[in-house]
């Protein structure tokens, strides 16, 4: 616990207070949750910009929590320490908004449509980290082997595109996607040499 305080302070601030949010949120009235959720009608028509910060520090229930926690914590901490406290910051904060700038767009005349959760965030975190470790192995709940995470990458992006082409669950698979190309943008803005690493480890 002290090494993750010490080594990735901000991932772990981050960490915490999605935990506690998420949690009162859970036990909160609905129209405190109305209010921090991601509204691009709202956004669009009355400047509620403040939601593009607050929606992606609650969660819809126990399950959205807990995987996007675990996938957090599986990958946030060492990529702290991998790039660092402020640029970590940036990934972070920058992936969770610009991974909502498509759904702004597209639902910005809907009254109806809201949206919740760091998934964006968390998305852009993932694809930094895969880009200075492409073959680490990926595990997922209901295949036994792991997957590079280089492959994973091709693989979950392709899923994003189309499950969001299609529309047909309450997932907002635009955020993921977004979220994870902003995440690979960022950090090569800010570590252009992370690109010939990336490479390099592929063919290691």
């Amino acid at each position: 616990m002290e090494a993750l305080i010490t080594q990735s302070p901000v991932a772990f601030g981050i960490f915490l207070f999605i935990l506690f949010t998420s949690i009162y949120a859970f036990y909160a009235n609905q129209m405190l949750l109305r209010k921090l959720m991601l509204h691009p009608f709202s956004i669009h028509r009355h400047r509620k910009y403040y939601t593009l910060i607050t929606s992606g520090f609650i969660h819809a229930d126990w399950n959205h929590l807990l995987f996007n926690s675990f996938t957090f914590f599986f990958f946030a901490f060492e990529l702290e320490r991998i790039i660092g406290h402020w640029q970590f910051a940036v990934v972070y904060f920058g992936g969770l908004l610009l991974s909502d700038i498509t759904t702004i767009s597209k639902y910005k005349n809907n009254t109806g449509y809201y949206s919740l959760g760091a998934s964006g965030a968390i998305s852009a975190v993932l694809f930094s980290y895969i880009l200075f470790l492409p073959q680490t192995k990926i595990y997922l709940f209901f295949i036994p082997i792991g997957i590079p995470a280089y492959i994973f990458a091709v693989l979950y992006l392709s899923y994003c595109y189309v499950a969001a082409k299609k529309a047909q669950d309450h997932i907002n698979h635009d955020a993921h996607f977004w979220g994870a190309l902003a995440g690979v943008a960022l950090t090569v803005l800010m570590m252009p040499k992370v690109v010939p690493h990336f490479f390099q480890q592929l063919l290691s």
